[in-house]
């Protein structure tokens, strides 16, 4: 099982150029970076990962995720990239486009697109988002960024966004993009894109996959989707041996575990416990 780590990383802790290469000195397999543009003070907007929907303070203070993955890209060999999750339809995708491509293509094809249509609805409204339809508008911009990164010269025209056949590079290097995952609870919808779109599920927390994997699986193959092509990759996980054992046993070939937003030693500290349990 591959084990790569996730972080809030801000600009008061530990940086990306010591942390990715503590992570590759410990054999680590990766790096995942989450970003939140602002928080905007007055919001109705309560935040899930706390029980009274209170933010953390370090999501305020979160590093644009892909100026710190080049970071971590120019200071490791093997570490694979990603972000978990990039907020897809807060962002130009032209522009992203070529972020993603040229990240991809400087680091060797160790990127992964970690996507999601986040839960602050003031923040996205911010950046012109209609919050109903932002799962659509997200498909819409990722079909544009795949036209952008296609061998040729490829023109795109959706609902939401468009742009003419065009001359772009760098390309990505995977053809037709890097690996694409989908953030979010289990849903009917958030499986329907899944499997239209995306090469996987990224479960946050990993919980309840016992009951919703059987349920992906289904959907993904009604969509005439290769059983095999599905990749479940359980994200922000607390780990212990037990946990890890079942989601092998589910068939998990990689587990994304969560670190502390924290200084430097503590972090060490985190991951060297980390590596200890993994026999790492």
């Amino acid at each position: 099982m591959r084990i790569g780590t996730t972080i809030f990383l801000t600009d008061q802790i530990v940086t990306p150029v010591r942390l990715a290469r503590a992570l590759e000195e410990r054999g680590f397999d990766g790096l995942y970076l989450p970003e939140h543009t602002h928080i905007p003070v007055e919001r109705t907007t309560p935040y899930p990962g706390t029980p009274d929907g209170t933010i953390h303070p370090e999501l305020a203070r979160t590093l644009d995720p892909f100026v710190a993955l080049a970071q971590a890209a120019a200071v490791t060999e093997h570490l694979t990239l990603g972000t978990g999750i990039t907020l897809l339809t807060q962002h130009d995708p032209i522009a992203l486009a070529k972020q993603i491509a040229t990240l991809d293509h400087l680091s060797g094809g160790r990127f992964t697109l970690g996507l999601g249509f986040g839960w602050n609805v003031e923040e996205a409204a911010d950046h012109g988002v209609e919050w109903r339809t932002r799962r659509e508008l997200g498909r819409d911009r990722l079909g544009l960024m795949r036209a952008l990164w296609a061998p040729e010269p490829t023109a795109y025209k959706g609902e939401f966004a468009s742009v003419r056949a065009s001359l772009a590079f760098p390309k990505p290097f995977r053809p037709g993009g890097p690996r694409t995952l989908i953030g979010g609870a289990a849903g009917p919808k958030l499986f329907a894109h899944i499997a239209e779109y995306a090469d996987g599920w990224m479960p946050i927390g990993g919980r309840g996959l016992t009951e919703n994997l059987p349920v992906l699986r289904q959907v993904w193959e009604d969509a005439g989707r290769d059983p095999a092509a599905l990749q479940v990759v359980p994200f922000g996980v607390l780990p212990s041996p037990g946990k890890l054992e079942h989601y092998a046993s589910l068939g998990i070939e990689e587990v994304v575990l969560q670190l502390p937003p924290a200084d430097e030693d503590e972090v060490l500290k985190t991951l060297d416990g980390f590596a200890r349990m993994l026999d790492k």
